[in-house]
């Protein structure tokens, strides 16, 4: 087999027919066009039987055929000859006539034919050592400047290693020094980064058997792949799609950029950079509209880990209420482990912390068909998502936890296609607050819980807020409320949008409305007159506390 150098800026078996001295003699190409791209590693003059066994193979060798046995008197040494010599995978064979032989030895040109060997012959006589001295002068001028290339991109990538640069700048910087795109995925196989904004490279990570072990993506021919591990420690695959030749190797420039990537792990032993990082990049591309189909965001979701093809899929949010007694990233970090050992193993989660809200995970889910802890309940209570979430918070909240810290999950309606789970995620995260449980359950219960299904109204209407339309019809209905509220002196209690809210909340029972605004009833009264006088409306007629409740809803006041 031929051997390849793994310098890729050696010259080539066409660049060497290109040489001043070796065009002298008058070259034919006799065999082995396919293989004029191979890589000539040094050049080896050959005389003499013994001198094949000096061979390591990918050299260019040189001949006159001097000490071989002629084809028309032992035709068996010198086929048993050419045999070890091809044996040897050189790059190419040149032979010259004239000194030894006259014609190419048939056995030679059919060895050659056989293995894809070039085959050039010399109809002029030349001088060997001048051809040697200008192959070894090119190899040893492109093996400096494969070590020069490749320390510069050796030092360029450990100090981005030392500075613990983010995940995507380091991938972006592997891509931009191949000429070709990048991806970092764990060792879950979930995608972490990937070079550019071209999601087409997903496509090969976005199959249903990558849920496998052992999966491995089918890739284009000329794609490589290199672990990233350390200290015995394999973290997952760096894969660069087929590009240009560099000077170093591209082989050689990933597994440097894999070392870059090691280091920036050993120093996050928990591995939140590679987690938060993919997440938060999946759920800015679905959420700020980065695809340009179904099709597309089908393969940004499956490529993160979730799987959506005959899935039933579901948006959430997850979030911690009150005080949790010590710092917000352990918050965060049991939280986004109890959801994912809650849905393992046959469900699949996605999260990453919210934009406006440190507190808030934003989630995406993936369940079989019929998975149980999709069960519908009217009491969330009893939801069994939540009370799998309960179990596993009991086992890793600290003991020194406040009695009253809560985890609320929100979780929108199901659907069965991406952009219905994203429209899912869109409405939950936006009513947030206002699909906000009124109670909080048993005491005892450290989950909270609010389903969509419950409230539909809630959901339909803050997933239209930030429509124009929708926020022109809420302050024109609400102003005079807002601007009593910030207004301050005699008659201005600045209270009247949470009294209108309580009230919408309660509108058959004013005593359970007043207690809910923590007002006496006779005070609580004269407020909702008030509302009536400065809305000039009715607070009894049925269509008024719809269109109140739908203002306030829409301003996230319920």
């Amino acid at each position: 087999m031929y051997v390849a150098e793994s310098f890729e800026s050696l010259p080539s078996v066409r660049d060497v027919l290109g040489l001043a001295e070796l065009a002298a003699g008058a070259p034919e190409l006799v065999t082995g066009e396919t293989g004029l791209s191979r890589s000539v590693r040094w050049a080896h003059v050959v005389a003499g039987r013994e001198a094949v066994a000096l061979l390591d193979g990918g050299e260019l060798v040189l001949t006159t055929g001097a000490g071989w046995p002629q084809e028309s008197e032992d035709p068996e040494g010198l086929a048993a000859l050419v045999e070890t010599l091809v044996a040897a995978s050189p790059a190419a064979i040149v032979f010259e006539l004239g000194t030894r032989f006259d014609e190419t030895p048939r056995a030679l040109v059919t060895a050659c034919a056989r293995e894809g060997i070039p085959l050039i012959v010399l109809h002029r006589e030349v001088r060997f050592v001048q051809i040697t001295q200008r192959v070894h002068q090119r190899l040893l001028t492109a093996q400096n400047e494969a070590l020069e290339a490749r320390a510069e991109v050796h030092a360029m990538l450990t100090e981005l290693g030392l500075n613990r640069s983010p995940v995507d700048y380091v991938v972006d910087r592997i891509a931009e020094t191949l000429g070709a795109p990048v991806v970092l995925e764990s060792a879950g196989h979930q995608v972490v980064a990937w070079s550019g904004t071209d999601t087409t490279v997903l496509d090969h990570w976005s199959g249903s058997e990558r849920r496998h072990h052992g999966f491995t993506p089918e890739l284009p021919e000329g794609a490589i792949r290199v672990p990233v591990e350390a200290q015995g420690t394999r973290w997952g695959t760096l894969t660069a799609l087929p590009g240009p030749p560099h000077p170093a190797g591209r082989e050689t420039v990933l597994e440097l950029g894999a070392f870059a990537l090691a280091l920036a792990r050993l120093a996050d032993p928990d591995g939140e950079q590679w987690i938060d990082f993919g997440s938060k990049r999946l759920f800015d591309a679905v959420l700020e509209g980065r695809y340009s189909g179904e099709r597309e965001l089908s393969t940004q979701l499956a490529a993160g880990g979730l799987t959506v093809e005959d899935r039933v899929l579901l948006g959430a949010t997850l979030s911690g209420t009150g005080d949790f007694g010590t710092h917000g990233s352990l918050e965060t970090a049991i939280l986004s482990t109890a959801l994912r050992r809650t849905v393992a193993p046959e469900g699949q989660v996605i999260l990453a912390p919210s934009p406006g809200d440190t507190r808030t995970l934003l989630v995406l889910l993936s369940f079989p068909e019929n998975d149980p802890r999709l069960t519908f309940t009217h009491s969330p209570d009893t939801h069994p998502l939540a009370l799998r979430l309960e179990q596993e918070l009991g086992r890793m909240l600290p003991a020194t936890t406040p009695a009253s810290w809560r985890a609320h999950l929100s979780l929108g309606v199901t659907a069965r296609r991406p952009l219905a789970l994203i429209a899912s995620l869109e409405r939950i995260a936006a009513g947030a607050g206002a699909l906000a449980p009124s109670g909080g359950g048993p005491s005892r219960s450290r989950v909270t819980v609010q389903l969509a299904e419950e409230r539909p109204l809630a959901y339909l209407v803050r997933g239209l807020a930030g429509m124009p339309e929708v926020e022109e019809f809420a302050a024109a209905l609400l102003d005079p409320l807002v601007s009593h509220d910030s207004t301050t002196g005699a008659g201005h209690t600045g209270d009247l949008l949470q009294v209108l809210a309580a009230y919408l909340a309660h509108p058959t029972n004013r005593s359970l409305a007043a207690k809910q605004a923590r007002l006496s009833r006779s005070v609580f009264y004269q407020r909702i007159a008030l509302i009536e006088e400065l809305l000039g409306v009715d607070l009894t007629d049925g269509e008024t506390i719809a269109a109140l409740s739908v203002a306030l809803l829409a301003r996230g006041g319920m």
